[in-house]
C-alpha cells in the first residue's frame, strides 16, 4: 500500500476543481486546511485517518447543491448522497493504491461520517470539518443567511464537536462580528 500514492491521487483530483482560490483550487485549499487541522487535534493520526480528513469533500465540486430543491429536505438529500459517493469514490482510490478493502471501507465509513461519535477516530474527522468551517466557511456563510438561520446552524455544528474540538474552535480569530454571531449562539 501507498499512502503518498493515495495522498497524490486525491491531491490530483482536488486540483481540478474550477473554483480558484487565492491559494488555488478551492478543493485542494479546504484539503490542506482540514490536514493542518488534523494536526493540531491529533498530531499522531494514524495513516487511514489522514487519507479520510484529506478526502472527505472528494470531487465535492461535481455534485452542486443547486441541483437539488433548496429546501431542507433537498439539501439533507444532496449531503447524504455527496457522501456516499465521496466515501465511495475514495475507498477505490486506495484499494487501487494497496490497501485492503476493510481498510478503505473504514476511510469510507468516517466520510460517510457513521457512527463518528462513538467512534474517535470518525469523531476527529467532524471535528476537522466544524474547524475548518469556523475558521474558512463562516464569514461567507454569515453574510449569504439571515441571523438566525446562521445562530440555528452553530447550535446543531457545537455539540458535533468534541471538547478538544471546542477547545481549538475557541481559538479561531474571527471578525468580531462572526465572534458576536458564535457568542449568541453558544449562550
Amino acid at each position: 500500500m501507498s499512502f503518498e500514492a493515495a495522498m497524490r491521487e486525491i491531491d490530483a483530483a482536488h486540483a481540478e476543481d474550477p473554483r480558484q482560490t487565492e491559494n488555488g483550487p478551492y478543493e485542494l485549499h479546504y484539503a490542506r486546511r482540514c490536514t493542518e487541522y488534523l494536526t493540531k487535534l491529533d498530531p499522531s493520526a494514524d495513516e487511514l485517518l489522514k487519507l479520510a480528513v484529506r478526502a472527505q469533500h472528494f470531487r465535492r465540486w461535481e455534485v452542486p447543491r443547486s441541483g437539488y430543491p433548496m429546501t431542507k429536505a433537498g439539501y439533507f438529500k444532496w449531503r447524504t448522497g455527496l457522501k456516499a459517493r465521496q466515501a465511495e469514490m475514495t475507498a477505490t482510490i486506495l484499494v487501487g493504491c494497496g490497501y485492503r478493502d476493510a481498510d478503505a471501507q473504514r476511510v469510507a465509513k468516517w466520510i460517510r461520517k457513521e457512527g463518528f461519535k462513538d467512534d474517535p477516530a470518525g469523531q476527529t474527522l467532524e471535528d476537522v470539518a466544524c474547524l475548518v468551517f469556523l475558521e474558512d466557511g463562516f464569514e461567507l456563510f454569515r453574510h449569504q443567511h439571515e441571523q438566525a438561520k446562521i445562530v440555528h446552524v452553530l447550535r446543531k455544528t457545537w455539540p458535533k464537536m468534541s471538547e478538544r474540538g471546542h477547545e481549538v474552535a475557541v481559538q479561531i480569530d474571527l471578525s468580531p462580528e462572526a465572534a458576536e454571531v458564535v457568542k449568541i449562539a453558544l449562550s
